[in-house]
């Protein structure tokens, strides 16, 4: 039997089908990675109540007293102050506080910081809510990351409450250490911290890192992207994002759908490969390391912040009240992670 090929324009076909298939696969990757749920808030925000206007004002006060100076192993005395008032908070909070040393500075200690909301039941897994504390090199790192150790402590002030009742163990974590020449080495606070927790054997569901959150503008082209993300996102740095590796895409996605719930303030999120720019930068990275879905929550930091590790991270460039919705929203969604029992 003579093989006869098919037609040319058969072949033709087939062949502009299969280059087309290929090049639609990485635009659907894309897609799928960055697809999350809900809608994000749009249009003007509602006025501050008269608890969220007292939120801003506790919050302008941590960011003032954590982050008005350089404070890292290079100013050792000023990141023992930054240390004692994150204790101070905490305590007056109820919450006995855990220091894990990590090493000395100067003659300084050098520690991680815990609190935690026991749950109900001892054998219930945790969730991990972090960020770091220390600032990079002459930076007072307001922004980086004095925003986020605001946040977190008003968080623990929501879940102050929930101890010995929630369904869920919540570790309330301040680390140290995040920022170079420590990020991504052996003495990288969260590194030392996620190796410790792993090694115990405790079950963690998620761990949420609270990285530069207090920078917000209304201005068009305000927000950059490493590229290709241009291309999905608003041009507008008015929102908060959530941020994951493609490996954390579940978590990212109940994240943000749990927040567009809770808060009404623009967000967005989505996953993308570690290589690209700016995705794994901050403490996530080291639960990621020891296998726990771990998610960044940010206002993008170097991609919107104009101000990223300088000397004008000063407390006066924040947004207190857009910060103040975002803590709000934040505490909003980890309570009701810490009492729901799935």
């Amino acid at each position: 039997m003579t093989y006869s090929p098919p037609p040319l324009r058969l072949r033709l076909a087939i062949l502009a089908g299969v280059l087309a298939l290929l090049a639609g696969l990485p635009t659907a990757a894309l897609l799928w990675m960055t697809s999350v749920p809900g809608q994000g808030w749009a249009g003007p925000l509602p006025p501050l109540s008269i608890a969220e206007q007292a939120l801003a004002g506790r919050l302008e006060r941590h960011v003032r007293a954590v982050a008005a100076e350089p404070h890292n192993v290079a100013h050792p005395e000023a990141l023992g102050r930054s240390m004692a008032y994150i204790e101070r908070a905490l305590a007056a909070l109820g919450y006995a506080v855990i220091r894990q040393p990590l090493d000395e500075a100067n003659g300084a200690p050098v520690a991680n910081l815990e609190a935690v909301v026991g749950p109900a039941d001892p054998r219930a897994a945790s969730l991990v809510l972090g960020a770091h504390y220390d600032s990079a090199g002459a930076a007072p790192g307001a922004n980086d990351n004095g925003t986020g150790v605001a946040a977190l402590l008003e968080i623990a002030r929501v879940l102050a409450p929930l101890r010995g009742r929630a369904a869920k163990r919540v570790r309330i974590v301040f680390f140290v250490n995040e920022e170079p020449p420590f990020f991504k080495t052996e003495r990288m606070g969260s590194l030392v911290y996620a190796r410790r927790l792993a090694a115990t054997g405790e079950r963690v569901e998620a761990m949420l890192a609270l990285e530069t959150l207090g920078f917000y503008s209304d201005a068009p082209g305000s927000q950059h992207y490493p590229p290709p993300l241009g291309a999905l996102y608003p041009s507008t740095g008015n929102f908060v994002a959530f941020v994951g590796t493609v490996g954390a895409r579940p978590l990212v996605r109940r994240a943000v759908g749990d927040f567009r719930a809770a808060a009404r303030f623009p967000s967005v999120g989505g996953t993308a490969p570690a290589f690209l720019s700016g995705i794994d930068w901050s403490d996530h990275w080291s639960f990621g390391e020891v296998g726990i879905a771990a998610i960044m929550v940010t206002d993008t930091a170097p991609f919107r912040y104009p101000y990223y590790h300088r000397v004008e991270d000063t407390p006066d460039k924040i947004d207190y009240p857009r910060l103040a919705r975002v803590a709000l929203g934040l505490a909003r969604v980890v309570r009701g992670w810490a009492l729901s029992a799935r």
